[in-house]
């Protein structure tokens, strides 16, 4: 088609969105409608061949169309029929749900549709391993603009709400009352391991300091409905966040990131969760904390360190006020000071001197940058007292006086 490379990219888009792109024909078999995973018809025991549903979006599908369709199995899906093919090929994108769904509404459509009192449980982690998005406008544009591309024209399609979907049990349908929960618990077993395969990905994106990997990561965890621990989801959320903490702190221990740091940024988040009244307040937090361990690992893993180096790297981050010199870090390694100046200068590229200035120096910028301190008292932060040799090592390093920094980043406000 005409339009392949723009629909291959939309999937991919989508499937980094944690949702799916699927395609039906008239000779659409069952295993190209469904995953090997057990699903919502297993569950239900309420099931349409493909022939039943390609007939059904054959009878109510009009060509260039964007169908918003609300099931009443509380799923969500935007179906089209792809324009330009020799028979017809329909689109569609879901299962997702718009909000939250609780544990009543999953009694309710257990009791609505008989279904077996094992099958409950795998019912509602069903619904927890759904997409969750708020709203579908992000979705929309997506699917808008390939409107544009694959109709011409935004003025050449349309979107409709006008799409019927069976309401009621089939007249033959006969509830397996005493069906045991399918394949000893499969699906359980299945979201389990999605789960901590998700994880393991934001570990390991993390603990390389891959922030755009570990977005990703964290986006599929999230985009889908937590498991309801107790009678409060303000304290649930709270949990979950706890757990994420964990997670990313041992990430940044594969990292070799020294236990201080870590230590001080897990603190700052234990804190911060405590103060969680939200969802949206979860979820913002979430992406902060990932972002900043990402940037902990990026700034500061040893990993590719050997030991003496790592030792000092850490002195030097813990206090720059302290005596940095060669000697004195020598003497706490009980090392040679020649043979720790050369392996420094081997591992990081820059003497020792250099590096210890470039931290101060770093250090003065943030203080420039969020506080009124006199330059004197900078400098005294930083390490050095003497004002005037602070200075001089500042501009050499920025091109400026830390006076002359200071100015233009007030001008810039």
């Amino acid at each position: 088609m005409r339009y392949d490379n723009e629909l291959a990219f939309v999937e991919k888009l989508l499937h980094n969105l944690h949702m799916n792109l699927r395609y039906i024909t008239a000779n659409s078999s069952e295993e190209t409608l469904a995953s090997k995973r057990i699903g919502l018809q297993d569950i239900l025991n309420y099931n349409f061949d493909s022939s039943t549903i390609f007939q059904l979006f054959d009878k109510q599908c009009k060509p260039n169309t964007l169908y918003r369709i609300h099931t009443p199995l509380l799923c969500h899906y935007i179906l089209f029929r792809l324009p330009d093919t020799e028979h017809p090929v329909y689109a569609y994108v879901g299962p997702y749900t718009l909000s939250p769904i609780s544990k009543q509404d999953i009694l309710k459509l257990a009791e609505q549709f008989k279904v077996a009192p094992g099958n409950v449980t795998q019912l509602e982690q069903f619904y927890m391993n759904l997409p969750f998005i708020s709203e579908e406008s992000l979705l929309f544009t997506i699917l808008y603009t390939l409107g544009e591309i694959i109709w011409n024209d935004a003025d050449n399609f349309s979107i409709s709400d006008d799409f019927h979907f069976p309401t009621a049990l089939p007249k033959d349908f006969v509830p397996l009352l005493d069906v045991e929960s399918p394949d000893d618990a499969l699906l359980s077993i299945q979201i389990l391991e999605q789960r901590y395969e998700v994880e393991s990905q934001l570990m390991q994106a993390v603990t390389a300091g891959q922030t755009h990997k570990a977005e990703l990561a964290l986006s599929h965890l999230t985009s889908r409905q937590h498991e309801a621990r107790t009678e409060n989801p303000v304290k649930d959320m709270k949990n979950y966040a706890i757990i994420l903490n964990t997670i990313l702190r041992k990430a940044a221990e594969l990292a070799n990131i020294h236990p201080i740091q870590i230590h001080t940024i897990s603190s700052q988040y234990a804190r911060k969760i405590e103060l969680i009244t939200s969802q949206s307040s979860f979820t913002a937090l979430s992406k902060e904390m990932v972002r900043k361990y990402c940037l902990l690992v990026q700034n500061h893993s040893l990993k590719t360190y050997s030991k003496p180096v790592r030792r000092v790297i850490t002195k030097i981050d813990y206090d720059l006020t302290a005596d940095l010199s060669l000697k004195s870090l020598a003497r706490l390694l009980n090392i040679n000071p020649s043979y720790l100046s050369t392996l420094f200068k081997k591992e990081t590229g820059l003497t020792l001197t250099e590096y210890v200035n470039r931290k101060r120096t770093d250090h003065a910028i943030l203080l420039l940058n969020t506080t009124d301190m006199q330059i004197q008292t900078i400098a005294l932060y930083c390490g050095i007292p003497d004002v005037n040799y602070f200075t001089k090592t500042f501009k050499k390093i920025v091109g400026k006086t830390p006076t002359e920094y200071r100015q233009m980043v007030t001008e810039r406000k």
